[in-house]
């Protein structure tokens, strides 16, 4: 057997970290709790929480944009040729122009709005442009890391809500905590895989407050991620297999008795955001909704101060809970087609992988965005946002054209033991 490597395009990834790169992804975890940190210690109102969110966003671009300044590791023409990265660009260009039929309450804050989302993807764009994607990949994943663990951190901090979950009853639900420290434990994972220092303690950290937190999609549908991890990822040890299912249950077993207790306030006082009745009652109405406008749908940013309140408890809705049902009512028909096309063409994307232990990694990655679609999604972005599609599409392609080529070998099955290659030792 033969191999060899592009050393002037490929570089492994190390210790080293892009300072800016690690920033950005810092403030893309940490953002979630901004709103509530700053009602609750500084007084402020929950505009102005919110404010403060876009406004660092948006002073992160600028300086992003600023520092990559005639750097063109990568041209955006390069980053376009894939699939993937095209979806993301239809559905930003897309959504803009639905601005124009947008039933939203506020037309300057749906557009602002719309510029946060913009600026997620354009920042990230900039950064792999100006230089090496095994640099800013694992650099972003590693701020991405921190800033989940300071927001778990806060959530401990805060009252438990009624029912027992973590949150704030009125700016932060258990939803929104536990969605970016589910994504923060899949990058901490991908980390201890290529091994730029030791994440073990942080994922320990993020799966046990995702955990904690109650949020019955996410902790769903990282489950249904890491059962795929744990049966078709070969390279990874029984040993270690083994000692995940053990931690996984002595979690559960630890918090059986606050599970009890959930599951009684859950079955008496669920609310109309909570239980399946309720939600039942929610996918109806944009799905009758959305068919009033099934071609362009009803535009960005027209649920929030549009849809009446459900149910007695007058639960307020910022989405349809739903993201297939949610692009419907949003976009309509070529809302749901952008939908199956964005997704579809990662999964195509990584199926091109040689390296089959990052191929079903990446399988588990994409799992996880569609089990937390069925019951859960965003207001504004995709489940999987473009920012986050972006950097993974980008790592897929630096892997397939700088990762190691065996002559004689084919490349492995996912569901097959896979051939051990140097320098990709897998889980440990």
């Amino acid at each position: 057997m033969t191999a060899h490597l592009d050393t002037e395009t490929y570089e492994v990834p190390g210790n080293e970290t892009s300072t800016l790169a690690f920033i950005v992804g810092f403030f893309f975890a940490f953002r979630a709790f901004i709103m509530v940190l700053s009602v609750r210690i500084f007084g402020t109102d929950p505009q102005t929480g919110t404010a403060i969110s876009l406004a660092i966003d948006g002073l992160l671009l600028l300086i992003v944009a600023f520092s990559s300044l005639g750097q063109n590791k990568r041209p955006f023409r390069q980053m376009t040729q894939t699939a993937s990265v095209r979806w993301a660009l239809l559905y930003l260009i897309f959504s803009f122009l639905s601005l124009l039929w947008s039933e939203s309450s506020s037309l300057p804050i749906a557009i602002v709005y719309w510029c946060g989302m913009a600026a997620d993807f354009a920042a990230v764009a900039l950064l792999l442009r100006a230089r090496s994607t095994s640099l800013i990949a694992p650099s972003l994943m590693k701020g991405f890391v921190y800033g989940a663990c300071l927001g778990g951190a806060v959530a401990w901090l805060l009252p438990a809500q009624s029912d027992l979950r973590l949150g704030d009853e009125e700016l932060l639900g258990p939803n929104n905590i536990a969605y970016p420290l589910a994504i923060a434990f899949m990058f901490a994972q991908f980390l201890i895989r290529n091994r730029p220092g030791k994440w073990t303690l942080h994922a320990a950290f993020l799966g046990l407050t995702v955990f904690r937190s109650l949020s019955k999609t996410t902790i769903l549908a990282l489950l249904g991620a890491e059962l795929l991890l744990l049966i078709a990822d070969r390279s990874m040890k029984r040993r270690t297999k083994i000692y995940l299912i053990l931690v996984a249950g002595l979690a559960f077993a630890s918090f059986s008795a606050l599970l009890i207790s959930y599951w009684e306030v859950y079955s008496n006082l669920g609310n109309q955001s909570e239980t399946l009745s309720g939600r039942l009652g929610i996918w109806a109405y944009f799905l009758a909704e959305g068919a009033e406008k099934p071609w362009f749908g009803h535009g960005f940013n027209s649920v929030w101060g549009i849809v009446a309140p459900f149910g007695p408890d007058k639960f307020e809705a910022a989405h349809a809970h739903n993201e297939l049902i949610q692009q419907f009512y949003a976009y309509g028909v070529i809302g749901l087609c952008i939908f199956a096309g964005y997704y579809w063409s990662f999964y195509r994307q990584a199926r091109k992988l040689a390296f089959a232990p990052m191929r079903v990694f990446l399988f588990s990655f994409l799992l996880f965005f569609l089990i937390r679609g069925l019951a859960d999604t965003e207001r504004f972005d995709l489940s999987l946002p473009m920012w986050a599609g972006l950097l993974v599409s980008e790592l897929i392609e630096h892997e397939r054209s700088a990762h190691w080529q065996t002559d004689e070998v084919p490349a492995p099955d996912p569901w097959t033991p896979a051939t051990k290659i140097e320098g990709n030792p897998g889980f440990v």
